[in-house]
């Protein structure tokens, strides 16, 4: 293994996956790699840029019917398709919607094999991420489902243990759907209850399927969940289902959208917050993996407020050290954002100025709601694990 690499799989070809005037703006990532860039990141010790090639209709069909790849191919031709969840609000089409959706899935699977092979330790791709495709239909702006696709290419190589951890504020239903029979693979997602949001799945009693008995994992937190409760239910469960599962590699969905200024949802994390959620992530892929760490980015649909920032702080744990959130954003980057996106507030500062308390669970007698959350997650997934769900050690 190439130790303390990381790859950067990156490539303006990426930002092709545009629908047009939509929540899901490419220009989240082409601000977001302009952030890293101003700040040295990507010009670090041990950091390469991967410019990756579309995944080909053989990968694409592990995970996704041919006809429905036929279907994916046909619908911008026709201004009246329908079906497969093509031509809706959530996913309209876009000339050359398979070939951008492809080419996605394709910086993926790049960063999968980097890691994998061993020419890097980590790997991120933050223009990917897109977790709520279907095998048969899209969903939720997804069109193919490119962490499935790189999770099943690394299975194919031989992987027998990949965990997956999905921080978006919604569900990662397409790919626990994908797995959710496979005992090869834990998926663990926390997202704001699926009572309130998008897409209405990843409640507790949703473990795994037959021969695959806790290996979904789903923590659904109530809405205006802040920091604190959010890094408390994070530490409460993930560490412990990771650690009692062993895995080879670690996968991570790194959506921005659970962020207070996310127009689409209702949870209430700060930037600093999600730092932290990332400075845990590579921890326990150091500690339980050999370093070896996939990442992408997902939702996220404040801009400029918040996604450059959260995943310039994503890249920078995963090239080496966090970047300090006192960090002022650089002139030139502000000047790109206020041209990209008029009208819109640029942030002066990587940090949103409330670092983020540490608490530690701990099992009451009156819970609040996050704690019930936190319960109700321990209580049906645990003692599938051998863990004791009473128990704040495990």
């Amino acid at each position: 293994m190439a130790d303390g690499t990381t790859a950067v799989i990156w490539d303006e070809a990426l930002l092709a996956y545009d629908m047009g005037d939509h929540p899901l703006n490419p220009v989240r990532v082409e601000l977001t790699m302009a952030l890293a860039r101003e700040l040295g990141v990507l010009d670090r010790p041990g950091v390469r840029t991967v410019v990756p090639a579309p995944a080909g209709d053989d990968a694409l069909i592990r995970v996704h019917r041919p006809d429905y790849l036929d279907a994916v191919r046909r619908a911008p031709l026709d201004p009246f398709f329908r079906g497969w969840g093509l031509n809706t609000p959530d996913n309209p089409v876009f000339e050359g919607m398979h070939e951008a959706s492809a080419r996605i899935c394709g910086a993926t699977m790049a960063a999968a094999d980097a890691v994998w092979s061993g020419a890097a330790t980590r790997a991120v791709n933050v223009s990917g991420g897109l977790h709520h495709a279907m095998a048969a239909r899209a969903a939720g702006f997804c069109v193919y489902n490119d962490p499935a696709v790189a999770i099943t290419r690394l299975l194919d190589q031989g992987a027998q243990r990949i965990a997956y951890v999905d921080v978006d504020v919604h569900h990662g239903d397409g790919v626990q759907a994908a797995f959710y029979d496979d005992p090869r693979v834990l998926t663990v997602s926390l997202h704001e209850s699926p009572l309130a949001l998008f897409p209405g799945t990843g409640y507790p009693g949703e473990t795994g399927g037959p021969g695959a008995e806790g290996t979904a994992v789903n923590i659904a937190l109530p809405p205006g969940t802040g920091d604190a409760g959010w890094l408390r239910a994070f530490h409460a469960i993930v560490p412990s289902v990771i650690r009692a599962f062993e895995p080879q590699l670690l996968f991570t969905q790194c959506g921005a959208d659970a962020h207070r200024l996310d127009p689409l949802a209702d949870l209430r994390l700060t930037v600093d917050g999600q730092r932290a959620a990332y400075v845990a992530l590579r921890a326990l892929a150091d500690e339980l993996c050999e370093g070896r760490w996939v990442a992408t980015g997902g939702g996220g649909y404040a801009l400029v407020e918040v996604v450059p920032r959260a995943w310039t702080h994503l890249l920078a744990v995963a090239t080496g050290e966090p970047l300090d959130p006192g960090t002022p954003t650089p002139p030139a980057w502000r000047k790109l954002a206020a041209e990209r996106c008029p009208g819109r507030p640029v942030p002066t500062e990587l940090t949103d100025g409330t670092p983020p308390p540490v608490e530690r669970w701990e099992p009451g007698t009156a819970p609040d709601p996050v704690d019930k959350a936190i319960m109700a997650t321990r209580m049906a997934v645990f003692p599938l694990h051998g863990l004791d769900p009473h128990d704040p050690r495990d």
